[in-house]
């Protein structure tokens, strides 16, 4: 098949939905299809986006065919897009969609594209409703949906989010696919050197964008809980500030934990993440609100235990008691959830038990998926 990517990619520094898609289209290119991908050349303006900066420094994947053409701001640009996938005659279009922002651009594009009469396209949806909600969203959903053929969600929240929206249209949950091109699992204590970490040290991780909805201030007050003081755990806070960090930085000096906390709060390159997910002990999801994460299955990878707030799609993807722990989102119950792994030592147990459990997370499984609703 020719298929196309439309979504984030590099240069830019979309986090795990550039990594996802470069993934993707490396698996279809493994099984023979031919693989372009449309990423932006304008994602947010700036005054939107809430990082440091959209590019990466990295060098570009080896082996994909990226075109950096959309601007999300742009209807001119949109409409030449769209002229452009409909004329090229793709046979899939694959879209990714995380956000109401995008709406106008995307729908616009596939509007354009479904006049070929050919190409099929499919979301990917990595949610419908977002974490943080506007006015106008609802509509900016719909304008989008109407021109998509079928979706896939990679939690069971975001399906019925999705069947509220649009009950007809054809869609299927799979969950996320393994995110396996962050390299090879590290000695522990190797990447402890490598990043300035006790070697002896309990150390869980927390990992990624720091967004209200991920719940950080949560896991700050479990962190002061005296239980878990009182174990000497210690914080590996690894990822960039989305917002105001005025706001931890504060409740750090309230619980005093100063020195119980490793601060790399800048953006972390691909190739280091193995270090990070290699050197802790488990990581921690202490979200508000989820439909699915990325973070858990990097965490697969690696065969790193989890523990996880039971809210959207994360108790689906981390069984309870067997790879990891599945807590309430509050201090307290986090804070049970890591006093029991440390006091039962249980990531020995939970890294067994993830050998097995992470088989089912595979990008054939995946990709297949998207092929079937293609041929609806």
């Amino acid at each position: 098949m020719r298929i196309v990517i439309l979504g984030s990619a590099y240069p830019l520094r979309g986090g795990g939905i550039a990594s996802f898609n470069e993934r993707l289209a490396a698996h279809f290119q493994e099984l023979g299809h031919d693989v372009d991908i449309y990423s932006f050349s304008l994602q947010y303006p700036n005054f939107l986006f809430p990082g440091k900066s959209q590019y990466s420094d990295e060098p570009a994947p080896v082996g994909l065919n990226i075109k950096t053409k959309v601007n999300s701001i742009n209807p001119l640009n949109w409409l030449k897009v769209g002229d452009e996938l409909r004329k090229a005659n793709y046979d899939l279009l694959i879209v990714r969609f995380w956000m109401p922002f995008f709406g106008p651009c995307l729908g616009t594009i596939q509007r354009k594209v479904r006049k070929n009469n050919h190409t099929k396209i499919v979301c990917i949806a990595d949610n419908i409703i977002p974490h943080e909600q506007r006015p106008g969203d609802e509509w900016l959903i719909r304008y989008f949906l109407k021109s998509v053929d079928a979706c896939l969600t990679m939690s069971k929240s975001v399906l019925s989010d999705l069947k509220s929206l649009n009950p007809a249209i054809p869609a299927v949950y799979s969950p996320h696919p393994l995110y396996d091109n962050y390299g090879l699992h590290q000695n522990k204590e190797e990447a402890r050197r490598l990043l300035h970490l006790g070697e002896k040290e309990r150390i869980i991780l927390f990992f990624g964008f720091i967004r209200q909805y991920k719940g950080l201030d949560l896991l700050l007050a479990a962190l002061a809980d005296p239980r878990v003081r009182d174990l000497q755990v210690k914080l590996l806070l690894a990822g960039e500030f989305y917002g105001d960090p005025e706001i931890y930085l504060a409740l750090i000096r309230k619980y005093k934990l100063e020195d119980m906390i490793y601060m790399h709060t800048d953006f972390i390159p691909n190739q280091q993440v193995g270090r990070y997910f290699s050197a802790v002990d488990c990581v921690v999801l202490p979200y508000r609100s989820a439909t699915q994460s990325g973070i858990t299955q990097v965490a697969y990878h690696f065969d790193l235990p989890m523990i996880v707030s039971n809210v959207g799609g994360l108790p689906e993807l981390v069984a309870d008691g067997y790879v990891g722990y599945v807590v309430e989102p509050d201090p307290l119950s986090i804070a049970d959830g890591i006093v029991s792994f440390y006091q039962n030592n249980k990531e020995g147990q939970f890294r067994t038990n993830i050998l097995d459990e992470k088989q089912k997370y595979s990008w054939d499984t995946f990709g297949n998926e998207i092929l079937k609703l293609a041929k609806l």
